[in-house]
């Protein structure tokens, strides 16, 4: 169950809006410039490799790649117990967690596992618990930071139109210290799934 959360900068302990409504999700993104799909999501063994869940999304990957005119992408995974988890985790997650922008679209496809957008754009914060099946696009040189969990675990196939146009310009701001965290979002999340 994907779930927006939007608050005031300057306010982040009170939503002004909370769904987990597709339409509602997407008719608020749009007004950020953000795009936001569900793919069918495939099954596969807990030991697939990256490239063979990446063969399964080829027809959802060259739609989008005719759509938006994509020429790279990529599949990236993080998953407790694969080599070098530990030491990947903790500098992965808190490079991500600072605001800052990219030259180029983020397009992120989430094909096993979770995690959380944020977007500061007009004065709000937008968090986008995203699932397995979410698609989303964080438009060019939006403000934004990317939370993975304390224990990430996800695989996502990443969509760019050059190689350096996903290259972070951080803000230097501490905004996003202030906002719920992935565990927080996801516990949250769990609460209204259980409503």
């Amino acid at each position: 169950m994907t779930l927006l959360t939007v608050w005031n900068e300057n306010d982040p302990e009170t939503p002004v809006l909370e769904t987990t409504d597709d339409a509602e999700i997407l008719a608020e993104l749009t007004k950020l410039g953000a795009r936001f799909s569900h793919w069918e999501v495939k099954d596969f063994a807990a030991d697939a490799t990256l490239d063979e869940i990446f063969a399964l999304y080829t027809d959802e990957i060259e739609a989008v790649k005719q759509q938006e005119g994509y020429t790279l992408v990529d599949i990236m995974g993080l998953t407790p117990g694969q080599p070098g988890y530990d030491e990947a985790k903790g500098p992965a997650r808190e490079k991500f967690l600072s605001e800052h922008r990219h030259d180029d679209d983020e397009d992120r496809f989430f094909a096993k596992g979770a995690g959380v957008f944020y977007l500061h754009v007009n004065g709000r914060v937008h968090a986008l618990y995203c699932e397995p099946g979410d698609l989303v696009s964080v438009p060019a040189n939006t403000t934004h930071w990317f939370d993975m969990g304390t224990e990430p675990e996800f695989t996502s196939i990443r969509f760019f139109h050059e190689h350096d146009g996903w290259v972070g310009h951080f803000t230097g701001s501490s905004i996003a210290e202030k906002f719920a965290t992935f565990d927080q979002l996801y516990a949250r999340r769990k609460e209204l799934a259980a409503a």
